[in-house]
């Protein structure tokens, strides 16, 4: 073991709060692409359509042309169906038990933070398996959307579903963004950057403040990142197998 990573894991042992933020990194050891935005598999090339894939998963086009944003969200879903959560997400859901304090803030749309048991979960961009009604207050977890064909309807009003995630050009959610706010303010012993290329400054600003504040921020990413030079250590390894061995070290105590 590298001495960057027993570093780390000597700090977890004092610690008693801890930030995990997270992308797509994290899933990728499920299988998932690490995708460009949320629709990732087109990366390089328009849609069918004619336009990027950005335009097509915007909110826009969701108001006017749904179904062209449900063809795309469908096939990502696709990409997701079937995977499970991997050792990362499950490290991360198993820290809650052993920290004081653990939140974990992810960009992931995949719901596999959720399903590895998280509960203190930020999902910033929201969550494919989540399902409401744009017209009424209608909305379901659903395990899947393999049943869905075409633009869905609501049963009670005919108005149009969608799932609850952040399409491009659309605000974040305001009650997520309290909660970050509120969980920032009363500060952590550690903050780790996992899996993302930290493009959102309301990603990367966290663990900037963090690490001008004298917070030991760790960034694990085999790739340089916005936040590779800002942070106190960083791990340029896969998230799984990482996690796994500082979970390890701290389970032989």
């Amino acid at each position: 073991m590298d001495a960057l990573t027993r570093q780390v894991i000597e700090a977890l042992r004092d610690a008693s709060s801890v930030l995990w933020i997270t992308g797509a990194g994290v899933s990728a050891d499920s299988g998932l692409p690490t995708y460009r935005g949320v629709g990732g598999l087109y990366e390089g090339n328009d849609t069918v359509e004619g336009m990027p894939i950005e335009v097509a998963l915007s909110g826009e086009v969701f108001r006017r042309r749904p179904d062209i944003s449900w063809k795309y969200i469908l096939q990502i879903e696709n990409a997701v169906r079937g995977a499970r959560p991997n050792r990362a997400h499950e490290v991360i859901a198993a820290s809650e038990k052993r920290f004081e304090r653990v939140t974990t803030l992810t960009q992931n749309v995949d719901g596999f933070h959720r399903l590895a048991g998280s509960q203190n979960l930020i999902d910033i961009h929201g969550d494919l398996q989540e399902l409401y009604c744009t017209q009424c207050s209608w909305r379901e977890r659903v395990q899947t959307l393999a049943h869905i064909q075409g633009v869905p309807t609501c049963t009670r009003c005919g108005g149009t579903i969608r799932p609850d995630v952040v399409l491009f050009g659309e605000m974040l959610p305001t009650e997520k963004l309290r909660r970050l706010d509120e969980e920032l303010r009363a500060g952590f012993d550690i903050i780790f950057s996992v899996g993302t290329t930290s493009g959102f400054p309301y990603i990367a600003q966290p663990v900037i403040d963090a690490t001008r504040a004298g917070t030991l921020t760790v960034e694990i990413n085999p790739s340089e990142t916005e936040v590779s030079r800002a942070v106190s250590i960083k791990l340029s390894t896969r998230a799984a197998d990482t996690l796994d061995r500082i979970w390890n070290a701290l389970s032989c105590e």
